[in-house]
């Protein structure tokens, strides 16, 4: 997750999450599905199918918040989960913080 200032209430952030094997991308063009888990501070976890953000060959996958999303100030962890049929794979765990705002 690049850094970046996010608060509680945005709508339209991008999370984008660069799969990787080591030091290797991975090309994720041809997965069955790939998912991005966004947990809140309270420790609930939102599930939100991802998106390629190009082809997937570049091995990057995105989210883009919506509405309700983003509704807690805190620190929130992001990982993404890639499913090739026969196999799974978790990336490591990334922390963000969400601002809360004055009003």
């Amino acid at each position: 997750v690049s850094q970046s200032r996010y608060h509680a209430g945005d709508i339209g952030t991008i999370f984008r999450i660069t799969i990787k094997d080591g030091d290797s991308i991975v090309d994720v063009s041809n997965v069955d599905s790939k998912t991005i888990y966004l947990q809140k501070p309270d420790s609930s976890t939102l599930t939100k199918a991802a998106s390629y953000y190009t082809d997937g060959t570049d091995g990057i996958i995105q989210y883009t918040t919506e509405s309700g999303d983003l509704d807690q100030a805190g620190t929130w962890q992001i990982q993404a989960k890639i499913d090739f049929g026969t196999d799974v794979f978790n990336t490591n765990i990334d922390k963000f913080k969400v601002l809360r705002n004055l009003v």
